[in-house]
């Protein structure tokens, strides 16, 4: 009976034995994470690849490497449920939550299911940037940039229609391996405890997912009336030119807001700017009577850069990174920064024209690069920002310092514009920044529907525009065809990469910028 009584305390001993402690948390944790960097290079450099010489082989082969880096992420974050109940300080706690939230869509455990996931993300980023609308009537079939230039700078409805019209052929085909991709990423996500992706995405900001989803809602609300007042103000406008096309009341026709998404208006500036207002700039005529070229406006980015302290890039940068589209091969012209060997191997990817516009987005997705390479002596996991919105928000504060000040530095502006010019340049800036607020929001918003399953394929559509038009008071031209993914029609859905980080990028940005301006000792208007 003796010996009974103790098996108990031998079972106890033995679990205490078998208890993982904080130095084997440790121990695991820096395990991970080089296995994690020797495979994230790789990958990284054929994910390039695949982004600048679309072919099926480098769609093939970047799936392979991603499926491997994925299913890696994928066991190394299930084995660290072993540590959920080890006693450890908070920094170590929250590298075990970064390696969970590291991929955006988690595979299945099942490596064949993985493989499946993987090679359809992979292929519909592959399609949006080799897809191209074709005229009915013939002709040459025209591309992403050659139909945003039409948006951009057409005035003809008509005109505006098609080109708006043609891009969105592109989608519908990726709509079925989209549903496909969504509950595949859904049972990755259950695999690593998330009820589904969409609130593993929501599960990264510091909070419970649900309080996240409110404080989104939140900082919307607090910023909605000053865009129902931009949003009256640009109607007007519009219904001026193109009359009843416009209504008086109510959602604006998106193909006329001068954005293939219809997120930022600054294109139409020419028809919302009062004509007796005093004059500005035109920054985009001054870049094209200098004859700049993409490597001369990357240069002048990179200075900026240089004036506050900051190394140059290094020489890799300018003879790796994609500043042009190529004529001799399909790439996906979506601006981004990378960072391939997380050391010093940065690099831009963009098809850069000689706009305004675009200055603005060099200067973003360089501050992108210098501040990869600022954290990158850190542990392999804490090698990103704070979260994502917080990394958007660092290059959106430095593309806030473009200012009539800084382009007479820089030798692109001869003369100040007088003080009276101010209210113009802020009109200006809130067509970008203040336009953009709502879409920011609500393309994760049908996202998360998505992958709750509140949001079926069959109501992709419907929902997105019910989103559109609740959030951003946009419409479509007309109605749309039954097989229509409109949501397909925007990067970063094939792409899946999540969106409410530059929501909330062109909050903090502003936050950021009064910061570095009082820290710099600043004085008078920012």
């Amino acid at each position: 009976m003796r010996c009974l009584r103790l098996l108990p305390l031998f079972a106890a001993a033995a679990l205490a034995a078998q208890q993982p402690t904080e130095a084997d948390a440790r121990r695991f944790l820096d395990s991970a994470e080089t296995q994690l960097a020797a495979l994230a290079e790789p990958v990284g450099r054929m994910a390039w690849i695949a982004a600048t010489y679309i072919t099926e082989d480098s769609e093939i082969l970047s799936a392979r490497f991603q499926t491997e880096y994925a299913l890696t992420v994928q066991r190394l974050a299930t084995t660290a449920a072993r540590f959920d109940a080890t006693p450890m300080p908070d920094d170590l706690r929250r590298r075990f939550l970064l390696l969970k939230l590291s991929l955006a869509a988690p595979p299945p455990a099942d490596p064949a299911l993985a493989g499946e996931m993987t090679r359809l993300q992979v292929g519909m980023e592959a399609d949006y940037g080799r897809g191209q609308w074709c005229p009915p009537s013939g002709g040459t079939c025209l591309d992403l940039g050659a139909l945003s230039r039409i948006i951009a700078t057409s005035r003809n409805a008509d005109s505006l229609r098609m080109a708006w019209e043609g891009w969105r052929t592109v989608s519908p085909p990726m709509r079925d391996r989209y549903a496909r991709f969504v509950a595949l990423s859904n049972q990755g996500a259950r695999t690593l405890g998330f009820p589904d992706a969409g609130a593993m995405w929501r599960s990264g900001y510091d909070m419970p997912p649900d309080a996240f989803a409110a404080e989104v809602e939140r900082l919307w609300q607090q910023v909605r009336p000053l865009y129902l007042q931009l949003h009256a103000y640009v109607r007007r406008r519009l219904r001026e030119h193109y009359g009843d096309q416009v209504p008086a009341r109510g959602a604006i026709p998106a193909h006329l807001l001068g954005n293939m998404w219809a997120q930022q208006w600054s294109t139409v500036a020419d028809l919302i700017l009062p004509a007796a207002a005093e004059p500005t700039f035109d920054l985009t005529a001054i870049l094209r009577e200098r004859g700049l070229d993409a490597a001369a406006m990357v240069r002048i980015g990179e200075g900026f850069f240089l004036s506050l302290g900051f190394d140059s890039l290094p020489a890799t940068f300018w003879t790796r990174s994609q500043f042009t589209q190529p004529r001799d091969r399909n790439v996906v012209c979506h601006a981004s920064a990378w960072n391939v060997d997380s050391r010093d191997d940065l690099r831009i990817k963009m098809c850069i024209e000689p706009t305004a516009e675009e200055l603005v987005v060099i200067h973003h997705e360089l501050g992108h690069n210098f501040y990869q390479r600022a954290y990158n002596t850190l542990p392999f996991l804490y090698q990103n920002g704070a979260h994502d919105g917080f990394h958007e928000a660092i290059g959106d504060a430095i593309a806030l310092a473009i200012t009539p000040g800084y382009l007479q530095q820089v030798g692109l502006l001869d003369a100040l514009p007088s003080a009276a010019a101010d209210t113009m340049l802020l009109l200006r800036q809130a067509l970008d920044k203040i336009a953009f607020l709502p879409f920011g929001l609500l393309v994760d918003q049908w996202r998360w529907g998505v992958f709750a399953g509140r949001t079926t394929p069959a109501d992709y559509n419907r929902s997105w525009w019910d989103l559109r038009t609740r959030y951003q008071g946009v419409a479509a031209p007309g109605p749309r065809p039954a097989e229509a993914f409109d949501p397909g029609a925007k990067f970063h859905v094939p792409a899946n990469v999540p969106y409410t980080r530059y929501f909330l990028a062109h909050v903090l940005q502003f936050q950021f910028y009064r910061s570095l301006c009082q820290a710099a000792g600043h004085q008078g208007p920012l």
